[in-house]
């Protein structure tokens, strides 16, 4: 597997080798992805959810906050050491304690899973889009699953093809994109809020906020903290911003995962949420059936409004669909960044004229962090506790291995287990990243230590 390493000849990203000192970014950059990947175009979509769930004023306002602060000390302390340390992508870090054959499975459902994500923020800024066409362009509702029309695959295609575009100019690009659009996103979030409460007639958001006396609250407050916290579980417990955060000068940087977090996924789900109150108040809309963003931010904020729902999907998508380029690419040696973000972007554009993944995002990303997220743990294990539990690091590239075995049996069972529990069981999918996490950093070292030769020293 060394000889292996060196055969390959990194590309402006630095797919096979560690990040030099020279390309190493300041805290900005990262403070401004992070602002603009998560006060992003599914807030539209994740704050109304809440209330078609059921949440009370109380699960969100301290719910959010226990959780939203665990997802940052989760970046700081686990995701950003290791990714200033190695200064690897994930898929090339996973290679040496895999084995290649077995990281190309990996990095195709960590493809396909962040190209759907993206997809889903591609489908909320077409929602905005639409308004201006009025009937021309049909908005799909929480219950709809198909395109709802040709004049809405075209939108899709159009805005899909746009963000790829970002993507394939590589990280330094996608960050500027989100140093700039992320300040004044906020204040289009904050706008919405403030214009809600102003129609609504309180402040109060405990009694704004709390679910109607016939329906049945499927969220409470261990809920809200869960999905809060693990919303973005492939990205920080899984180990996937070892791609971005790789180009930190410092761990520290981590802490911009805040920006994000209490920005995006705190004040702005709050304010995304008043948004279908209105409606539902005053309008009569059905909360289970929801109303789509874009009309709901134009009747808020007008023009602001709709360009905020248009970028804000614009700048999450861009970052998502570079780590599934940097995941297709990990998969064929000979494959360039750019051909692998050009493909991520394609998948990227078909899932998003298919609302299913918008709609049903509460689920979405409690699934895909349910899958990508126990492999970071083997990351962990490898990283912090190998010489400490007796097992060796980076076993794949040390012993040339193609395939570890100990891998597998600790990642597969659990995923399908845990993904039995959430079909059969109907445990909501965002309770599950976590146990899956620790389950499965466990039985990696049971299954190392079962598996590596006797005369191997960690």
């Amino acid at each position: 597997m060394s000889n292996e390493t060196q055969t390959h000849h990194a590309g402006d990203e630095f797919e096979r080798e560690p990040v030099p000192e020279k390309s190493r970014k300041g805290a900005s950059a990262f403070w401004g992805m992070y602002a603009g990947e998560h006060t992003a175009g599914t807030e539209f979509m994740i704050g109304p959810l809440f209330v078609a769930w059921g949440a009370s004023a109380f699960d969100l306002i301290f719910g959010l906050l226990l959780g939203n602060l665990m997802a940052v000390l989760t970046w700081r302390y686990l995701t950003a050491e290791i990714a200033t340390q190695k200064r690897l992508t994930l898929y090339y870090q996973l290679e040496k304690v895999t084995g290649r054959k077995l990281v190309t499975l990996y990095n195709f459902l960590n493809g396909v899973l962040f190209c759907f994500l993206a997809g889903a923020m591609v489908t909320v800024s077409a929602t905005a889009v639409g308004v201006p066409f009025g009937e021309s362009i049909k908005m799909p509702s929480f219950s709809d699953t198909l395109p709802t029309g040709p004049v809405w695959v075209l939108t899709c295609v159009l805005i899909g093809a746009a963000m790829t575009f970002v993507a394939v100019r590589g990280y330094g690009f996608v960050a500027r994109v989100g140093h700039i659009a992320a300040p004044w996103m906020f204040l289009v979030f904050l706008a919405c809020g403030v214009v809600m409460m102003a129609k609504l007639g309180t402040t109060n958001l405990f009694e704004l906020i709390k679910p109607a006396e016939d329906q049945a609250s499927r969220m409470g407050f261990w809920g809200v903290v869960a999905f809060s916290w693990f919303c973005n579980s492939a990205m920080h417990l899984g180990m996937s911003d070892l791609s971005v955060l790789r180009f930190a000068r410092k761990s520290k940087y981590g802490w911009a995962s805040a920006a994000g977090m209490f920005l995006g996924h705190y004040i702005a789900w709050i304010c995304a949420a008043l948004l279908l109150i209105y409606w539902v108040r005053v309008h009569g809309v059905d909360p289970t059936k929801g109303k789509p963003p874009g009309p709901m931010v134009w009747d808020a904020v007008g023009w602001a409004g709709l360009l905020c729902v248009l970028i804000a999907g614009w700048t999450t998508a861009n970052p998502t669909i570079y780590r599934a380029g940097l995941a297709f690419q990990g998969m064929f040696r000979r494959m360039s960044r750019t051909t692998g973000t050009i493909i991520a972007g394609t998948v990227c554009t078909v899932a998003s004229v298919f609302p299913a993944f918008a709609m049903q995002l509460l689920d979405f990303v409690g699934i895909y962090g349910t899958i990508l997220a126990p492999m970071g743990a083997v990351i962990v294990v490898d990283h912090f506790l190998a010489r400490r539990m007796g097992i060796q690091a980076e076993p794949a590239a040390q012993r040339g291995l193609s395939f570890n075995v100990a891998v597998l049996l600790a990642w597969l069972p659990v995923v399908g287990i845990a993904l039995w529990f959430a079909t059969a069981r109907n445990i909501p999918p965002f309770f599950l990243p976590l146990p899956c996490w620790l389950v499965c950093g466990a039985l990696y070292i049971v299954f190392s230590k079962l598996t590596q030769p006797r005369e191997v020293k960690s």
